[in-house]
């Protein structure tokens, strides 16, 4: 019998501001988007054959980071393969910077960024042969 295979991913974050985070995702790091409803609550964003979702927040609702609850923790973590050209293709275009590229004990070379809801976003190139 055939396993069946996953073939993408997408992150699902709740966002303050959707029009500022699809600014961010599309002006600082190279995504595209599609924006959904009237006026647009949801947007699907894509680069390559990643994957991040946005939905707006409801108003009564507090976003906390992940690394509010847990030091060092990330809310989402993509895999690259050329972590330094991302890296600078991100700085060239404004994105705040949080820390890296870096190589880490675990084997990949890292850098991460914030988003304009305070997440932190890794990005991580596998250098273990």
């Amino acid at each position: 019998m055939t396993k069946a295979r996953l073939t993408e991913q997408a992150p699902v974050f709740l966002v303050s501001d959707l029009k500022a985070s699809v600014a961010f995702w599309t002006d600082q790091c190279g995504f595209t988007a599609r924006l959904y409803g009237e006026p647009p609550d949801f947007a699907i964003l894509r680069r390559d054959r990643t994957f991040l979702m946005l939905s707006q927040k409801p108003e009564d609702h507090r976003i906390v980071p992940a690394w509010k609850i847990k030091d060092k923790l990330w809310d989402a973590y993509f895999w690259v393969d050329d972590a330094v050209a991302l890296h600078d293709e991100f700085k060239a275009a404004g994105a705040p910077i949080d820390y890296g590229p870096v190589e880490q004990p675990y084997g990949v070379l890292e850098f991460g960024i914030q988003d304009p809801d305070g997440r932190d976003i890794a990005f991580g190139q596998d250098i273990e042969t």
